[in-house]
């Protein structure tokens, strides 16, 4: 297997409530390989997603480290930490928050009116994107002219086109049917495969996990074991 891109050791997550300390993650040693697809599953308040937003760097961690391609995380400032999820990560949810006045091609092109590139440069990487996901020929529609499936692979296209270190999946096909679900998954197996996209993704369905290279499960906050797919 080839090196880790994300270690994480001795991590922990409290979070304060008034006058109550909620602990969300115990002592979590997780690694997980440079293009690997990892599905974490574990029951409603197991830390799942509290996990996948320390690996994307949306959170920090009250104890414990993250390191991704070798560097803490949890030790960047918060400015610095914005920086590095703008380059690094690419983030899709179970809603795509798409901006519905924008075409699915501007909607693409939103994170990279950060970097330093010209109108035309933006668009060119936006269209490349759009192909990768199957959407070439929809570029000029708005989201209400699309389907469910084709917003999120609008949503996926608005990842993939910084060409993110790591893509965070949160519940991808949460809102989607059987069949539209399978073919998002399918495309993030593409992407993995074919084009070495190292995914982390929260689901709390099993056969949207059987998509994935592993599959890490978490219960009241510890890791109780990872199974490899067969």
């Amino acid at each position: 297997m080839s090196e880790s891109l994300v270690q994480i050791r001795a991590l922990t997550k409290h979070y304060t409530r008034g006058k109550q300390t909620v602990e969300v993650l115990h002592g979590i040693d997780l690694d997980i390989p440079k293009g690997d697809f990892v599905a974490l599953m574990g029951p409603s308040g197991s830390g799942k997603t509290t996990l996948l937003n320390l690996i994307g760097g949306l959170d920090t961690p009250t104890s414990g480290s993250v390191s991704v391609e070798g560097r803490r995380i949890d030790q960047m400032s918060g400015g610095e930490l914005a920086a590095w999820r703008a380059h690094h990560v690419g983030f899709v949810f179970q809603f795509y928050n798409l901006l519905p006045v924008l075409t699915a091609q501007k909607n693409v092109e939103l994170p990279l009116l950060l970097a330093s590139m010209s109108g035309a440069e933006r668009a060119k990487r936006a269209q490349v994107a759009l192909q990768l996901v199957g959407l070439g020929d929809r570029g000029g529609h708005k989201p209400s002219e699309l389907s469910g499936g084709q917003e999120q692979r609008v949503a996926i296209a608005r990842a993939l086109v910084t060409d993110p270190t790591l893509l965070i999946c949160d519940e991808p096909t949460g809102d989607l049917d059987r069949k539209t679900a399978d073919e998002i998954l399918t495309l993030l197996q593409v992407l993995n495969r074919e084009h070495g996209k190292t995914i982390v993704m929260v689901t709390h369905d099993p056969k949207a996990a059987e998509y994935a290279t592993h599959t890490v499960h978490l219960d009241k906050g510890l890791l109780v074991d990872t199974v490899a797919a067969h």
